[in-house]
């Protein structure tokens, strides 16, 4: 169903399926992300090396390395530059693969000596790249004259990928500064799992119980402010714009 390869040229009216397509498949991945990570967090915070949480955490490093695929996929759409994506998906899946390698919850693939760099390393490079992403969906967003399936569905897909991506900001943070979220957490999945939850509880005006070193406070403010603003400019953007069915007829 997906296929990494540059795309032939498309029509416009074929350019914006594929996009509603990708943002529609990366939407139900995101929330599939979000519901089951914030419901089935509880075993993996009381104890990680579990069965059961050994479970949830390989299931949901298949959604990780999927999501990361989509979001390569996606970026086809905004740019036809070679380089960019072949650097994007060079970094992405080299990361994720080494990522997984370490930290595979049945036995331990590969060996790393210093667990706290490679997860810096890996979120240090996945972040920047999730704002990328973000960057130039928000730009297709608001371009164009008419309102089309691939705009509502790169509404939610934004809103959705900005709580992910700052709760990764968050988990990279508190790699480096054990306990700046509030509380100290195991690293790896359950430190990245409570970060996207507090991401979430921002993004959503709801009370996380935490109280977070002054940083991740500031960020946090940031992350209310561009909820509340981005929510204000789309519906003002979607609202105003005709259908072009509408306009067609």
């Amino acid at each position: 169903m997906f296929q990494f390869s540059l795309r032939r040229i498309l029509s416009s009216g074929e350019l914006q399926n594929e996009k509603a397509k990708d943002y529609r498949n990366i939407v139900i991945l995101q929330v599939l992300i979000v519901t089951f990570g914030l419901t089935l967090t509880g075993p993996i915070l009381e104890d990680s090396k579990s069965d059961l949480s050994k479970f949830i955490i390989s299931v949901f490093s298949f959604f990780g390395a999927l999501y990361t695929y989509l979001l390569c996929d996606l970026l086809r759409n905004f740019t036809k530059s070679k380089l960019l994506l072949a650097v994007v998906f060079s970094l992405l899946i080299s990361t994720v693969t080494l990522g997984i390698l370490a930290e595979f919850p049945y036995y331990q693939i590969i060996q790393i000596s210093n667990r706290q760099a490679l997860l810096l390393w890996v979120h240090g490079l996945l972040f920047p790249i999730e704002v990328t992403v973000i960057a130039f969906a928000i730009r297709d967003i608001f371009s164009g004259g008419f309102l089309t399936p691939d705009k509502l569905w790169g509404a939610a897909c934004v809103y959705l990928m900005v709580g992910i991506s700052f709760g990764s900001l968050y988990d990279l943070i508190t790699i480096a500064d054990r306990g700046g979220i509030g509380k100290e957490i195991e690293l790896g999945f359950p430190n990245y799992s409570e970060s996207i939850n507090f991401s979430f509880c921002v993004l959503g005006g709801v009370d996380h119980g935490l109280e977070p070193e002054k940083l991740i406070r500031n960020i946090s403010t940031m992350e209310a402010v561009w909820g509340n603003l981005y929510g204000m400019l789309i519906i003002g953007k979607l609202l105003g714009l005709p259908r072009q069915e509408d306009k067609l007829s």
